[in-house]
């Protein structure tokens, strides 16, 4: 061993991914590599050979909703066209955007404006409602600012201002190809900053929104309408639904809304315009000429460290899976995931949900009755492995004419979305709909359907394979699905009860008793430094709670195996996290991700539980030890 070599006793993930890491390149139009993204990078060179083959008739599919899909990429590639046409195709509505006057100008288009995908003064969407998961609401927040957190707009914020600057930059370039004069050109952009400070202002930081249990505030119709007035919500509920108008709304962002004459007013209104023509024409770009695409990609470059854009082919298929998602993901799954595959992984999640209900009834801090609710609802978790049985008929009605302009294409599709959206206000929640496709590499838990999504293309290497030994899948795969099913019982899943109503199923003292033990985890990771910065244990705490009972429930597992072999089981769960990143990027999760750097994802769940310290050997001269008592196992 050489003196170089890092001690897996001293840093896991290091040792595990070291080598890798000193020769990885991330790709010129990705902010990573390694893991999660190196998958994702496989997922898509295939899928683009697959998408060129269907364009060229060289290959078929018997999906009849891929041939709009296919449709959408190659109008992406008419790169001629899209140059030729310019900034043309946005014209007629920035046109529309700048004749507003009045807040009645805008109240007398907003139906159509919101359906356009437009942005209004607040935004609006419909989703399953928090009390009662039959049934959908009707949402309020505030609208999106520009930069990624309202803490960068802070005096002193030195990432905050570099970013607005960027950002103008880019704007300032891109607005040289509208019709304003050079004077309209400045004044607009200056007061499309103003008007976003002025929302920064007011709406919720990530750390407020990764509290999602605190969404539901229902607010009557009329005191809605008397916070955004002179913005006519009554009018605008009236065009889009009729008599069947929603009488209650949910504010997810209640400060935003009942605040928001401190950003919008008759007094400001022009501001609000100017704003909304620059958001506008900004994000057209991407379906524009191919000189405004890239322009219009310069703040999230450097956002993120991208060097440059994807080539025109990748560009052209990750537009298509996008707004196609789940015919793309269905064909994904039905073509590359094998059915043994699934099977096995489908039996390892029910050990994993059966292992937990064990663990849950050995727990420690819960009484009984607070214990029989949790089993309840592990019991009652739906599992979704792969891809849909069926493609829903939404996507049959994504539909465009073939002389269509690319941004033509792509706004017809975003109304019809937008439509459908609208109209499950009044029909009952889909529980059979998935929140990922197939193609897409990663998984998740709903707490408003108490399930459980495992797309196809995560079930690779390192995370799953029949080639792996089990200690591999579950150090993998395994600690994922448990994570996933951590999130049931992480700070904001434990609101939700076995149906997806946020509802109170505790005992008051066996709350508070978790409370506490979610304080422990907060403080395990406040304050790690980490590139420059330091974590937040409070904006980390519901993924921290989620690898912790992922990893505690398949150690457990381990425990029942012939050959069981720990060290394995660790070493590909380091492997699982390893990740090269742009520094841009990384300074970026680490202001507003929930989720904790990748690396301390590795090495520190370990050192909460007894089996990492057997495995290695590992003793309180080594860096990866921590003293009994601060050692954390909450589920």
């Amino acid at each position: 061993m050489s003196e170089t070599t890092v001690r897996i006793q001293d840093d896991l993930y290091e040792a595990v991914n070291g080598e890798w890491l000193k020769t990885a390149v991330i790709p010129d139009d990705r902010p990573t590599t390694g893991g999660f993204s190196t998958l994702a990078q496989e997922v898509e060179k295939t899928m683009m050979a697959d998408f060129k083959a269907f364009s060229e008739g060289t290959k078929s599919t018997d999906i009849p909703e891929m041939r709009y899909a296919i449709s959408l990429y190659k109008k992406v590639l008419d790169a001629e066209r899209r140059n030729r046409e310019g900034i043309a195709p946005v014209l007629p509505l920035l046109k529309k955007i700048k004749s507003l006057e009045t807040p009645e100008d805008l109240n007398k288009v907003s139906a159509d404006f919101f359906l356009q995908g437009l942005s209004l003064p607040i935004d609006m969407d419909v989703d399953v409602d928090m009390a009662d998961a039959t049934k959908h609401s009707f949402l309020l927040t505030g609208p999106a600012i520009i930069l990624p957190d309202t803490p960068f707009y802070e005096e002193g914020n030195e990432s905050g201002k570099k970013l607005l600057g960027v950002y103008k930059d880019m704007a300032e370039k891109i607005l040289k190809f509208s019709p304003l004069s050079e004077d309209e050109q400045k004044t607009f952009l200056e007061d499309t900053l103003a008007y976003d400070a002025l929302i920064a202002g007011k709406v919720k930081s990530q750390l407020e929104w990764s509290e999602y249990y605190k969404y539901h505030n229902p607010m009557d119709v009329d005191e809605v309408a008397a916070c955004v007035a002179p913005f006519d919500i009554k009018k605008l509920l009236t065009d889009l639904y009729g008599d069947n108008a929603p009488k209650v709304l949910i504010a997810y962002d209640p400060k935003a809304i009942k605040e928001m004459n401190g950003y919008f007013s008759s007094e400001n209104f022009k501001l609000y315009v100017h704003w909304l023509y620059v958001k506008t024409l900004v994000k057209a770009t991407a379906c524009l000429s191919l000189e405004l695409k890239t322009l219009g990609t310069t703040y999230r470059r450097a956002l993120t460290g991208v060097v440059s854009d994807p080539v025109l082919e990748k560009e052209a298929y990750q537009i298509a899976s996008s707004f196609y998602s789940e015919p793309v993901g269905v064909y994904y799954g039905r073509t590359y995931f094998g059915e043994e595959a699934k099977k096995d992984v489908v039996s390892l999640v029910h050990k994993i949900i059966d292992t937990y209900k064990l663990r849950m009834k050995k727990n420690t801090f819960l009484q009984e009755s607070t214990k029989e609710q949790a089993i309840k609802k592990l019991s009652t978790i739906v599992v979704k492995m792969g891809y849909p049985d069926e493609i829903r008929e939404i996507w049959s009605r994504l539909v465009f004419d073939e002389d269509d302009s690319l941004y033509e294409s792509v706004n017809k599709i975003r109304a019809v979305k937008k439509k459908d959206m609208l109209d499950r206000l009044n029909k009952p929640v889909d529980r059979t709909e998935w929140v990922m496709p197939g193609h897409m590499v990663n998984a998740c838990y709903n707490p408003s359907s108490n399930d459980i999504t495992f797309p196809a293309a995560i079930l690779q290497k390192p995370f799953y394979s029949l080639s792996q030994n089990v200690s591999e899948n579950l150090g993998g795969i395994g600690a994922v699905i448990g994570h996933e099913i951590s999130h049931a019982f992480d700070n904001n899943g434990a609101n939700f009860d076995e149906n997806g109503n946020l509802k109170n199923w505790w005992l008051e003292e066996d709350f508070n008793a978790f409370k506490e033990l979610t304080k422990d985890m907060i403080e395990q990771f406040d304050g790690i430094e980490f590139h420059g910065g330091k974590v937040n244990g409070e904006l980390t705490v519901s993924e921290n709670i989620a690898d912790n009972g992922g990893m505690g429930v398949t150690l457990e597992i381990m425990h029942t195996l012939d050959n069981a072999n720990f060290q394995e089981y660790f070493m590909n769960w380091a492997r699982v996290w390893c990740i090269k990143a742009k520094e841009e990027y990384i300074q970026l999760l680490l202001a507003n991700d929930v989720h904790s750097p990748a690396v301390l994802r590795a090495n520190m769940s370990p050192r909460n539980f007894g089996e990492w310290y057997e495995a290695f050997g590992v003793t309180d001269k080594d860096q990866m030890y921590i003293a009994p008592e601060k050692r954390i196992s909450i589920w």
